[in-house]
């Protein structure tokens, strides 16, 4: 094997003290929640909008993310096992045999569906403009993704074809063979468009909800492109021409260009 190729085992476990245990995904996920609170403040105060909702809103989106991530894994990517063990669904437990497993498989698209909802709640309950609310968490999601990526790479999930390319991973935990580290592609192209998002909200102002859908046609234009590097995380999607995070991209791409089109000078 090539030595240029990058071996790659890390322990998923961070700080083990026996009594409590620290994943580097669950750092991550933290890290993802703390990061999007600190941009979402300092859009707060330039805009004016009282923090005192800010934390509010944070408990929407969290719920929303979680719920809809776990909901949207179970009917999107392992809708045969779970209608079959409902209760697996809300409970981190597996019953056949018995154990905690805590909750494996969260489906980004769910999410994005899940933060949806929630936000639509908020706006009705505190008034205020949905494509506001719709705009300042679009320009955190990628932000959230990078890190959530990085707690991928760290799992050695989610892995990537094969490759001979000189930076290819090889993850020992699944194979020796070396991969596309498709994870860490995500979370460079989720970094650059937050990033990019960032740059282009202070120095050109569209109307509300405009760059809501230029987020999602930058996410999940990359989502789709990036599939075909992936290795499928569901047996069904075997020989299948788009995958099922593909085929749920597409309708993403489509509302995101249509609300640029629509949302372009409506303020």
């Amino acid at each position: 094997m090539s030595p240029a190729y990058i071996l790659w085992n890390p322990d998923p476990t961070l700080v083990d003290l026996g009594f409590f245990q620290l994943q580097y995904y669950s750092l991550c996920f933290l890290l993802a929640f703390i990061s999007s609170y600190v941009v979402l403040k300092k859009q707060f105060s330039h805009y004016g909008v009282d923090l005192l909702l800010l934390d509010q809103l944070t408990v929407y989106v969290f719920l929303g993310t979680l719920v809809g991530a776990r909901l949207g894994h179970c009917l999107f990517y392992d809708f045969e096992y779970f209608s079959k063990h409902p209760l697996e669904i809300i409970l981190p437990v597996s019953f056949h045999p018995f154990r905690i497993t805590g909750y494996h498989g969260l489906a980004s698209h769910g999410g994005g569906i899940g933060i949806m909802l929630s936000l639509l709640l908020f706006s009705r309950k505190f008034k205020i403009n949905i494509w506001f609310l719709l705009d300042q968490i679009a320009l955190v999601v990628p932000l959230a993704g990078f890190f959530i990526r990085i707690g991928n790479l760290m799992n050695s999930e989610i892995i990537g074809k094969p490759s001979s390319l000189g930076w290819a991973f090889v993850f020992e935990k699944d194979d020796m063979i070396p991969r596309h580290p498709a994870q860490l592609y995500e979370a460079l192209a989720y970094l650059f468009i937050f990033l990019l998002c960032y740059k282009l909200m202070k120095h050109f102002v569209k109307g509300k909800g405009f760059y809501f859908g230029l987020v999602l046609v930058l996410i999940f234009s990359f989502r789709l492109g990036i599939e075909f590097l992936k290795e499928d995380q569901s047996a069904f999607e075997s020989g299948m021409w788009l995958n099922m995070g593909q085929i749920l991209s597409i309708p993403f791409i489509i509302t995101g260009l249509v609300l640029m089109k629509i949302r372009k000078n409506i303020y």
